[in-house]
């Protein structure tokens, strides 16, 4: 069979080094870095107050983040792909903005609709919610930022998922909720899955659309990479380091432990329990 692409060994070769290049030559470095700093005072670092502040703000509010992504972007994929209506390929198109729009033009709009005068703000403040220049403007900007990453892995999945399975379930007498928890969302739980644990990764790390509306007040609105952005600008490149690694060993344990639930929903499925 002819292929596009060169033999094995080439194109292997190829992916490798532009993988070792651009992913673990920068990683390697930012572990190199922070190894250097010791063990003792890398525990200072991760354990002062400012910086377990910042973790903890951080991993708070990506939670809260990915938790509403995972129902409304859920949600929104089943609307994609179940449902015909006007305006359905705008809608479609409208879920990528996120990856299209620079993540400080995001922050300055969520701002500019958040603060107190603003369209969104306004009513908000008559009920006494406060959105901008607090932990529900981060989780709001982490939210915005990282939604198209639950759609589009599970979109694909919903449009491929065979519909004889459900009619035989509905002929057999099933109502549409025990459809969708015994037949759709065990089929599509691991894309499902994936989804969200990148959105939580990308809620861990973003920084441009959260900056301008947290407030970034130490202890209170800052995040880490904020944090470790403070750090280098103060030249301590051995704790933005530390800090920066602890985010990297983080976001794998997360990525290790869906790929160990993904393997355990993937066993259970081929025995049939």
């Amino acid at each position: 069979m002819n292929r596009v692409v060169p033999g094995l060994p080439l194109s292997l070769g190829i992916t490798l080094f532009y993988l070792c290049l651009i992913v673990l030559l920068p990683l390697g470095a930012l572990v190199w870095q922070a190894a250097d700093v010791g063990w003792e005072r890398y525990v200072a670092i991760i354990t002062g107050t400012r910086t377990a502040a910042a973790f903890r703000l951080t991993l708070t509010t990506a939670a809260l983040a990915t938790a509403f992504n995972a129902v409304y972007g859920l949600a929104l994929a089943w609307v994609l792909v179940r449902y015909e209506f006007p305006g359905k390929r705008l809608l479609d198109a409208l879920v990528d903005v996120p990856f299209a729009l620079p993540t400080a033009v995001a922050g300055l709009a969520l701002s500019a609709l958040f603060v107190k005068n603003g369209w969104f703000g306004a009513p908000l403040a008559v009920l006494g919610i406060e959105v901008a220049y607090t932990p529900l403007g981060i989780a709001c900007a982490m939210a915005f930022t990282s939604i198209p990453f639950v759609v589009r892995t599970v979109q694909p999945v919903l449009e491929d998922l065979a519909a004889d399975v459900e009619e035989a379930a509905a002929t057999l007498g099933a109502s549409d909720a025990r459809i969708f928890a015994r037949v759709i969302f065990p089929a599509i739980f691991p894309a499902f899955l994936t989804g969200a644990s990148l959105c939580f990764a990308r809620s861990l790390g973003e920084f441009g659309a959260i900056i301008f509306i947290a407030g970034n007040l130490p202890l209170k609105t800052e995040v880490v990479s904020l944090l470790t952005f403070i750090r280098i600008e103060e030249y301590e490149y051995a704790a933005a380091a530390a800090i920066a690694s602890t985010l990297l060993g983080l976001a794998f344990l997360m990525l290790f432990a869906v790929n160990m639930i993904q393997l355990w929903q993937q066993r259970r499925i081929g025995t049939g329990d």
